[in-house]
């Protein structure tokens, strides 16, 4: 059975999306930039409301759009929103924090990885922006850093996932049973199947997922 993640903006589309049949949401505000992260107030409702329909959150811990290159106070901010997302008994959170030269920022996540204790723990999509000759590294690090899952596209956005299917496939491969490779970007209602199949995976994440 496919679990099909539905990245949703605030609260609007959530019971809609319930309706329609997802297990589990990723909440986020301003989609438009990639997903930052939602009020005190949306994240303590929209929580509510999920573990009401037994459906679980992941929320979007990023505090702009842009790079994934964060200084100190940034970083401070997205420690305090773990936490606030702990004490809402959030089921997962998606983070990502990179150095300058798109490696792994490890001294950043491995804070940040600290503050999540007790929930599940994404790394989103700035996955993508590391070299894919150390994709395999990065893979290593962060499954042995408790990391549960990527969310990745297999290359640039703007490339259609028909044509990444190849590197995400690569990617499968390479994390094995150690973490999770969750697809995601241009999947929709009509593809998840097709390439779930092609990749092996059972969990996929997407926008318009559930049509």
């Amino acid at each position: 059975m496919m679990l099909k993640e539905v990245a949703i903006e605030n609260f609007t589309d959530m019971p809609k999306a319930i309706n329609a049949g997802a297990r589990r949401i990723e909440l986020n505000d301003n989609l438009a930039v990639g997903g930052t992260t939602v009020s005190k107030g949306v994240l303590a409702e929209a929580t509510r409301y999920a573990h009401e329909h037994q459906v679980s959150v992941v929320a979007m811990i990023r505090p702009r759009g842009g790079d994934f290159v964060y200084n100190d106070l940034e970083l401070k901010m997205m420690e305090a929103d773990l936490f606030e997302a702990q004490a809402q008994g959030v089921d997962g959170v998606a983070f990502g924090a990179l150095t300058a030269d798109n490696w792994l920022d490890e001294e950043a996540l491995e804070n940040l990885i600290g503050a999540s204790a007790g929930m599940d723990i994404v790394f989103h999509m700035a996955f993508d922006s590391i070299p894919q000759s150390r994709q395999a590294e990065a893979i290593t690090w962060l499954a042995e850093h408790g990391v549960s899952r990527i969310l990745t596209h297999g290359g640039p956005l703007t490339t259609p996932i028909q044509e990444t299917l190849g590197q995400l496939k690569t990617l499968v491969e390479a994390a094995g049973d150690q973490i999770t490779i969750l697809p995601g970007g241009g999947i929709t209602a009509e593809n998840v199947d097709e390439i779930g199949a092609q990749l092996g995976v059972n969990e996929a994440h997407g926008t318009k997922i559930l049509g």
